[in-house]
């Protein structure tokens, strides 16, 4: 039952949030903070005394160690269960979900003046359905789950979102749907497929690993997999609705959709795409990597080109997670540890930014950067915080970006070489963008009409908790490798052995 309280203590606390604000308006903030950090603590109290007791799954196809299942019958009829399963990476992603959680209410505490506790349950109950989206093993249930997370946030981007926000909450409302229907219909012909083979149903994930489905409709129902988690990372030519997304939505909005909700797209091409169908997307990679190398330089001259705070560092972000695609589909320890630490570097950096750009518009009531300028001596702190970001952004070494970055081209470059340069080139137009972002909000000649307030107690402990992580992850990032390791040897073995036993093309050899 620990993974379903992790679950049910937010949907409660979300409830619970929305119900205080008819006690005291600031009353639903510190709900939701406190609901946060209690889960939080619970997590990390039950993951310490269960760790040197690792619980193995039962199934000969996965010999990934896990800290915690749950099972539970749901609908036995069609081999429909509650399946809840937390190892290695799913404990970095949900530690990640609620850290960035707590941050997200701490950018709102002055952002959100109106229907907060209708606000903050919404943000409980997004996070309660990422965190569902990295637990469930029950492909019905982890549909459900991805379904789900996407409806709070909509409302908050429809209701609380800037000028153009029913526009923009749509697109993202159709985006991830379309895209979602997509992997409905292929979880569905995989389960029935496999039990024409098997002569039983099920959504397990155990059970449909290493599943007989071959030939053209595997491929093609891996693509349906890959489009959803693809739009989600997101991944050019699908990338459109991001940068409306993040440039309308609160900043909390902004948060959870660059920390947490991309993140989920990238979890599923690890743990879903290449273990499910390891031959079909293996033959596929060559045309995954040059997705991921458009992606990587095509929203770095996008990000470039912006005037538009957040929409820079929108595109920024297309550009950053395109290195999480190169990594998965590069397929070896090295690029998938990479990618690993890129969904949580990227995480921290990105989010820290978007509450750079919420904080300058709640202050100056614009995002365009071409009216700010020598902000650097009205707000020192919002500036010496914007400096350590965008350095690591760059992939300063000493910070996480670096490490992650690093660690992606070096494995990328042992399967594809020219991927891996004209990536690595990639990363001198986003050191330009990002100093130009500097020079033409922070520096230059101060506007002497304007009169702000820097960066109080609240906004910099915020920001203190994304320095200290990424600085930790730059200097010693072994504890996060280590965490992650037996997860992805696991999954690599069994692409290999599946692989092997199908006479296929082994992983190198998929490249030329």
């Amino acid at each position: 039952m620990i993974l379903v309280n992790l679950i049910l203590i937010l949907l409660v606390g979300g409830v619970i949030a929305w119900i205080s604000e008819r006690q005291h308006p600031n009353l639903p903030r510190w709900i939701a903070l406190l609901v946060i950090l209690f889960d939080l603590g619970y997590l990390c109290a039950v993951a310490d005394l269960s760790w040197s007791q690792i619980a193995v799954v039962p199934n000969p196809s996965d010999a990934t160690t896990w800290l915690f299942h749950y099972k539970a019958e749901w609908i036995p009829r069609f081999g429909i269960s509650f399946e809840l399963a937390m190892d290695g990476l799913s404990l970095l992603m949900v530690v990640l979900t609620l850290v960035l959680g707590a941050i997200s209410v701490s950018s709102s505490w002055t952002d959100i003046k109106q229907r907060t506790g209708f606000f903050e349950a919404n943000l409980l109950w997004t996070l309660a359905g990422v965190i569902g989206v990295f637990l469930a093993l029950d492909l019905f249930l982890f549909f459900l789950f991805w379904e789900v997370m996407l409806v709070p946030m909509y409302l908050m981007i429809a209701i609380w979102g800037h000028e153009g926000r029913s526009y923009a909450s749509m697109k993202f409302f159709i985006f991830t749907q379309v895209s979602g229907l997509m992997m409905l219909f292929a979880i569905l012909a995989l389960v029935v497929l496999n039990q024409h083979s098997t002569g039983v149903y099920s959504f397990s994930y155990f059970d449909l690993l290493g599943h007989n489905v071959g030939g053209d409709i595997a491929y093609w129902l891996m693509l349906g997999f890959f489009i959803a988690f693809f739009v989600k990372l997101p991944g050019f030519p699908v990338h459109t609705w991001l940068p409306d997304a993040h440039t309308q939505a609160p900043t909390a909005g902004s948060v959870i959709l660059a920390g947490i909700l991309l993140k989920t797209g990238a979890y599923g091409l690890i743990r879903f795409v290449v273990p499910l169908f390891p031959n079909e997307a293996m033959a596929f990679s060559p045309i995954a990597l040059a997705l991921g190398a458009v992606g990587v330089i095509y929203g770095a001259i996008l990000a470039f080109g912006q005037d538009d705070f957040k929409r820079m560092v929108a595109y920024s972000s297309v550009s950053h997670m395109g290195f999480v695609l190169l990594g998965v589909f590069a397929w070896n320890t090295l690029a998938l540890q990479g990618a690993v630490m890129q969904m949580i570097a990227h995480g921290l950096s990105t989010a820290a930014l978007f509450m750079i750009a919420g904080s300058l518009q709640e202050r100056l009531h614009t995002r365009d950067m071409s009216k700010m300028g020598g902000l650097w001596q009205n707000m020192p702190r919002m500036g010496a915080v914007a400096m350590f970001f965008m350095l690591a952004s760059v992939g300063l070494p000493g910070l996480g970006n670096f490490v992650a970055e690093f660690m992606v081209l070096i494995g990328l470059f042992k399967v594809a070489p020219w991927v891996a340069v004209v990536s690595a080139l990639v990363l001198i137009v986003g050191a330009i963008y990002l100093l130009i972002m500097m020079q033409r909000a922070f520096q230059g000649k101060p506007n002497e009409g304007l009169r702000l307030s820097d960066y109080g107690g609240r906004e910099m402990l915020t920001m203190a908790v994304m320095i200290v992580g990424l600085v930790w992850l730059g200097l010693y990032p072994q504890p996060v490798l280590d965490t992650a390791q037996p997860v992805l040897d696991s999954l690599t073995r069994l692409v290999v052995e599946v692989s092997e036993a199908a006479s296929t093309t082994d992983i190198a050899g998929a490249f030329p």
